[in-house]
């Protein structure tokens, strides 16, 4: 069985980063705090898996296309043309330039995929996402340490599917959480012990709200994902004896959801109570929500950030223009910095990103304006409050 504990040894020294073509300073939060990066959906398979140095044969099995190469031809008609066999990092863009500007401590994304060759795809479900096991290093490319695989695409070619993908993730040292062999390697948490600072304890889980289905749920003698049965009291209350039962003093509990609909802003009665509840009752210290494929409001209850969706952070959406109205090609890297020891937030950095020919770029001061207004149009339904940085990025008021 893989082991859960993982030993990340941490960077030396920021960098300056240029931004919409201006060189800014520095703004990192410090070497006296831990400093996470979260993203919403990382989708790497399908038209992405297709520009990638090793393809995945192309048919898939949808209703209205039946080439993966399909997605990217609608891509370039409506951006030009993209390169193929890309270095591994080609993905990742400017997104790579804001890491290493604020250097945390560990990143974490939603892996939105299968990592497998395997043919034998989910019946009837409609999409199927898979990216080439030797493409797995285009997430070392980026130093992912940790990839959540609670969602509705994990086991998108069935259970060879998922046991390749975790002995891809195994093989490239990424960690990983949210799926497992069984129901105790899925529900159990990812904990990373960072020198001088404490622990981190990272938790997945989905709802089938997001599309997963029940038979995915990982049982004792069944490999699946850590699906919840229900976003009430008696599964948080459930949750909470689960992480008092590893939680030492000092640790950092971050809870992984993929939940709800892809599109829309308003955020469900149910997923506000039961992610104050991962707060009082489970003690969490962020709700790291995702699914949406564009970001929602954000919403700090007691201090603790509750991030309702992240939006797609990497996808090959682009020209499809169903949904053009919620701009999914415009998302958020998020960097939270937190005092060690204590869980408290001390920093909330959003940076503004744009999906252009399969990459992420620093968007145009027109698109940053329009995903700022969204994003204070939104939180401020929550009573938070986004302030416009001078650099480009914007901030979460702590109040």
């Amino acid at each position: 069985m893989r082991r859960r504990t993982f030993l990340h040894l941490l960077g030396l020294g920021t960098v300056g980063f240029g931004m919409g073509g201006m060189v800014h300073g520095q703004d990192q939060a410090g070497d006296e705090t831990i400093t996470l990066f979260l993203c919403g959906d990382v989708m790497t398979g399908r038209g992405i898996d297709q520009i990638l140095p090793y393809p995945s044969r192309p048919r898939i099995h949808e209703s209205y296309l039946k080439s993966a190469k399909e997605y990217v031809g609608i891509a370039e008609a409506k951006s030009g043309r993209i390169p193929r066999q890309v270095p591994f990092d080609y993905v990742w863009g400017d997104a790579l330039t804001e890491c290493d500007h604020f250097a945390p401590d560990l990143r974490i994304v939603n892996l939105e995929t299968a990592i497998t060759t395997s043919e034998r795809y989910w019946p009837r479900k409609g999409i199927n996402y898979r990216m080439h096991p030797r493409n797995t290093p285009c997430l070392s490319a980026a130093k992912i340490d940790a990839c959540v695989l609670a969602n509705n695409h994990v086991m998108d070619w069935g259970y060879e599917g998922l046991s390749e993908t975790l002995s891809s993730l195994d093989s490239h040292d990424i960690g990983y959480v949210g799926a497992g062999a069984d129901s105790s390697q899925a529900e159990a948490p990812l904990i990373f012990d960072l020198p001088g600072k404490g622990r981190v304890l990272l938790y997945a889980l989905a709802h089938h709200s997001s599309g997963v289905p029940l038979v995915w749920r990982a049982d004792r003698n069944r490999p699946g994902v850590a699906l919840l049965r229900s976003l009430d009291s008696a599964e948080a209350d459930r949750l909470a004896g689960a992480i008092a039962a590893r939680k030492q003093a000092g640790d950092l509990v971050v809870v992984s959801i993929h939940w709800g609909g892809n599109w829309g802003y308003e955020i469900p009665p149910e997923q506000r109570r039961f992610a104050r509840w991962l707060v009082d009752e489970a003690g969490a210290d962020t709700v790291h929500g995702h699914s949406s494929h564009h970001p929602k409001g954000i919403e700090l209850y007691h201090g603790v950030p509750i991030i309702y969706g992240c939006g797609d952070f990497l996808n090959d959406y682009e020209g499809i223009g169903r949904y053009d109205a919620f701009r999914d090609d415009l998302t958020l890297a998020y960097f939270l910095s937190y005092k060690p020891g204590s869980g408290s937030l001390a920093r909330f950095v959003m940076t503004p990103m744009q999906i252009r020919k399969f990459r992420l770029h620093y968007p145009s001061k027109q698109d940053r304006r329009w995903l700022r207004q969204t994003m204070a149009r939104e939180c401020s339904r929550l009573e938070t409050g986004v302030t416009d940085l001078r650099d480009g990025r914007f901030e979460l008021e702590l109040g």
